[in-house]
Formats: structure tokens, sequence, C-alpha cells
């Protein structure tokens, strides 16, 4: 199971987890003292080093206070997951793995041993994203979403939720990368996976139960929803130190649309207008992408492709089975043109593409 999924109950006891970190002590140059400058004696640098520290632990410490309140822990009849309040209409934003195919959930809020009874607002697999709805809660505090398209590379983040079932957790690293595009594994919510572009990697500590939480910027501001960890291939487990958050815009943006028409009516996401399937070489391994329907008005039938024909690029880039087509098509636009190589009856062919926008229920 992918770090960050929906996990079983863990009988543990609930923790709530601080963060803190020191920051490194300024360190003078060596060489000769210049006339009329003065070098800090040795406990001045330290007094210097505490107070840095202080400083940042208590940005922790203030962000934390913040933002805690507004995440909450998502239990259904088999796991559990974590959420953000989004408004006090008692609104959560959460994964739509770890919703799953539930439509009532069992909602804790930090530090409350009270249990909250919620139901489904809707669900979006295709950016693994949900609204949850909690009823009878007392004093909501809707969380501050920041905009993720303004996060750098290098900024401190905090990751809240509770994973493995240690409820109101938090850990600290920083923003590793922006704009991954990650594949999710196959889910109750999406049997197919997920293709998710635009991800904020972190080096903060994502673990199962982690998912639908916060991802926080020291503003105290929401930036990214944490979804999953990396997987090593050589060692079978969690890659340490690489976890992956949907950005804020798109949470935003799709909850809206859950809680305004109960489902995604603008998915923003490029399509070809096809199902497809991966196809195989004789060796056994992915060689392509079969066209097996093309829809009716869609961009594919209008560029000339039909069923049976098989992609094998898209650009300049290849593709050798239907996630690597996905993963291609989540980096491009609704609306832009590109070049679709496929083979039909053993001869390549190259057909000119205008995306349109991938289907919503």
């Amino acid at each position: 199971m992918a770090a960050g999924a929906l996990v079983p109950l863990l009988a543990v006891g609930g923790c709530t987890g601080g963060g803190g970190a020191s920051a490194p002590a300024a360190v003078s140059g060596s060489g000769a003292q210049e006339a009329g400058t003065a070098t800090a004696s040795p406990q001045e640098s330290a007094a210097s080093a505490g107070s840095q520290a202080e400083s940042l632990e208590d940005s922790y410490q203030r962000v934390i206070r913040q933002v805690l309140p507004s995440v909450v822990e998502i239990r259904t009849g088999g796991g559990l997951g974590s959420g953000v309040v989004l408004d006090d209409a008692g609104n959560i934003v959460t994964n739509a793995h770890v919703v799953g195919t539930a439509t009532s959930f069992q909602v804790q809020f930090a530090n409350s041993p009270t249990s909250y009874p919620a139901t489904l607002v809707g669900t979006y697999p295709a950016n693994d994203l949900a609204v949850v709805r909690v009823q009878g809660a007392p004093d909501l505090q809707p969380a501050t979403f920041g905009d993720s398209d303004e996060v750098e590379v290098g900024s401190l983040v905090l990751a809240m939720g509770n994973p493995l079932g240690l409820s109101s957790s938090v850990t600290n690293g920083i923003v590793s990368a922006t704009g991954r595009t990650v594949s999710e594994p196959a889910s109750e919510a999406a049997p197919g996976g997920a293709t998710l572009p635009g991800t904020i990697q972190t080096s903060a500590s994502i673990n199962p139960g982690n998912s639908g939480g916060a991802l926080v910027d020291l503003d105290g501001e929401v930036i990214g929803i944490p979804t999953l960890a990396a997987i090593s291939p050589e060692q079978g487990g969690a890659a340490p130190g690489i976890g992956f958050a949907i950005p804020s815009n798109t949470a935003e943006d799709i909850a809206g649309q859950l809680i305004r028409d109960g489902r995604v009516t603008d998915s923003n996401r490029a399509a070809l207008g096809v199902s497809v399937t991966t196809v195989a070489d004789r060796s056994g391994q992915p060689a392509g992408v079969g066209v097996v329907s093309v829809e009716a008005g869609g961009a594919a039938e209008a560029a000339g492709m039909r069923a049976g024909d098989v992609v094998t690029a898209v650009g300049d880039q290849p593709v050798r089975s239907a996630a690597e087509l996905s993963a291609v098509l989540a980096g491009l636009s609704v609306g832009e043109a590109v070049q679709v190589t496929a083979t039909r009856d053993g001869d390549e062919q190259v057909f000119e593409v205008v995306l349109g926008e991938l289907a919503v229920g």
C-alpha cells in the first residue's frame, strides 16, 4: 500500500505532535581582525543562535496553534484519513481515496474526544479530491488557503494530519519542488489509479493517514493537500523525504465545484477524447496505447483518429502505456494543439489534435 493512502484503523492513543528545529548559528570567517571591527564572543554567538532557534520554534508553534484546529480525522468503516475545514457550513476537503466508496463518516477534531457524523458532498477521483460535510460540530475553524502558484522551492512547511492513526501529528520540511506530475496506485475511488498534475513535492513526512490533511507554510496558509509518498523501486517501500501534495488552488477549485454543483463541471484537464488500453509487444513489455473507442465530437475524432490506432507519442514525448499517456496529457492545456503519433495497420501516422477537456460526471 502506498504511503499516504487510506490505512486500517490502529489502536493507538491520541498524540499531538509539535515541530521544532534550530536555525544554524552564524559563523564568522577566519583571518586577521581589521582595526575598528568587533568579533562576537562565544557567549554572544551562542545567545544569537539560541534566539534564532527560539524564533523558528515560535513560528512553528504559532502556525500549529492557528491551523491544527482546522485539520480533522475522517473515519470510514475500514480506515482513516485526514481533512481540512473549508467553511462555516462544515464542508471539509479531503482525498477521494480517503472516502473511497463510503457516503457516511465520523469526523474528529484536534484534541477532542468527540466524533461527529458527516456525509459525502461529492468526489472527483481524477484529481483525488472529495468533500464531506460534518454535522453538529460547534466552533468550526475554517483554514486559510494560500496561492499555490506563488509557492517557492525551499520554503519551510509543516504537514498536519493523522499518520498511522496518531491524531493531530505534525512534521516539518521544505518545499522540494513544484509542478510534479505523479501517478497514484489504484484505489476504491479510482480503480485505474489517478494522474495528478502540478503537485508540490515536500520533504515533510507523508505517511499513511496523512492523506487529505494540510501542507502549511509559515504564514499559516494551506498551500497543499498531502496525498502520497514516493515508493522506492529498490527498497519496495516509501522513499524517505519525498512526499507530494495537491496544490491548494486545485483543491479549492475542485472542492468549490463539488459544493456548488455536487459534481465537477470544469476539469481544466486536457484530453484526447478516447478510451484506451496499454498494448504490449511480443516480449510482454508496454509498447503503445491502443485506442479502444473514440468520443463522438471529441478532439481525436476531429483529427481523424479512430478505434484500433496505437498511440506511440504525443509531441516529442513517447508514450508506451495508458499511464504514460495520462501523465503527458496532465502537463498540457485544454485547447493546445499537439501532434499525436500513432500506428494504423502497421503504418505510422501523425495527427494534428487540438486537445479537448477531460470529461466530467
